[in-house]
């Protein structure tokens, strides 16, 4: 049987599908979805997202966010997600540079915007790892 996978981030429906398994990065480490997986609500963290359906891996990232499970369907809520296909790895350099800069330059960061920074440039690490080992 099969799991029905959705990944939705505040932008738009990043991934909807009927998939074989997922492997999603959690704050306790990752955990592997077949069908028939137990109900389970965990924290998504930031990292590599892989999806198998047939022969072919599907390599996504994924920044934050929670991940239900129920039945055989798998809804991740994240903050950012994109495919390895959509990753562009200059302009994902250029903007991890621009918010390396900006914690630099910033003496009295607001929390929120030093969170917000720093997790743009987690997500921005991911995605260059993702890209790069594909090479």
């Amino acid at each position: 049987m099969a799991l029905t996978l959705e990944i939705v981030t505040p932008e738009a429906r990043v991934y909807s599908d009927t998939v074989d398994s997922v492997v999603i990065p959690t704050v306790e480490g990752e955990i592997g979805v077949l069908s028939g997986h137990i109900p389970l609500l965990t924290q998504v963290n930031d990292g590599e997202l892989l999806v198998t359906k047939g022969n072919e891996i599907l390599h996504l990232a994924i920044a934050g966010g929670f991940a239900q499970i129920s039945g055989d369907k798998v809804s991740v809520l994240a903050e950012h997600a994109c495919s390895e296909e959509t990753i562009d790895e200059a302009a994902v350099e250029e903007a991890m540079k621009r918010a390396a800069k900006e914690l630099e330059d910033a003496k009295h960061l607001d929390p929120n915007q030093f969170e917000h920074l720093q997790g743009l440039i987690r997500f921005s690490g991911v995605q260059l790892a993702i890209k790069r080992r594909r090479r």
